[in-house]
């Protein structure tokens, strides 16, 4: 276990500085294009092509550390665009990902708060913006969605997604 941890932190790092700025200076940051040569794989799904979004759901985040809806249902198979909108007064984010990867980022998130990084399952969305998260759900079964801003997490931001 330590091991598997040990190699995640290390993937997680060598991610963050290959895409320095990206976490929290969103405005400064590419634009995510979609490059379906460059789509990976994993336990929860694969980014998405926007072209191929079936619906559109609306998220809302608050400094109550609260996402609204808190709660959500989509089909195996269905590609999913997130808009989602920070309605508070410090950053937030969405993270998509199994409990396990959750926990494990919040981890890190934790011990590295100035980690940055910027993945197809995650939005950063500073007071006020929206950002956007389009995923395809290829594999069913629940999972999670989490502020990993340090703090956030820990005081209950946190939702369930249920792929059917």
């Amino acid at each position: 276990m330590k091991n598997k941890f040990n190699a995640l932190a290390a993937i997680v790092l060598a991610a963050a500085s290959a895409s320095a700025f990206a976490h929290g200076d969103e405005e400064h940051a590419k634009p995510r294009v979609y490059d379906a040569k460059k789509v990976e794989s994993t336990a929860f799904g694969q980014e998405g092509d926007p072209k191929k979004a079936v619906r559109t759901i609306q998220v809302d985040m608050a400094d109550n550390m609260r996402f609204t809806p808190s709660d959500l249902v989509v089909k195996r198979g269905e590609t999913v665009k997130f808009v989602v909108h920070n309605g508070g007064q410090v950053l937030h984010e969405m993270v998509l990902g199994t409990k396990e990867a959750i926990k494990e980022h919040a981890a890190l998130m934790k011990k590295f708060p100035e980690m940055e990084h910027a993945d197809a399952n995650m939005a950063h969305v500073k007071p006020g913006k929206t950002g956007e998260i389009v995923w395809q759900f290829t594999k069913a079964g629940e999972f999670q969605f989490a502020c990993l801003q340090p703090g956030h997490f820990e005081a209950g931001m946190v939702g369930k997604l249920t792929v059917k």
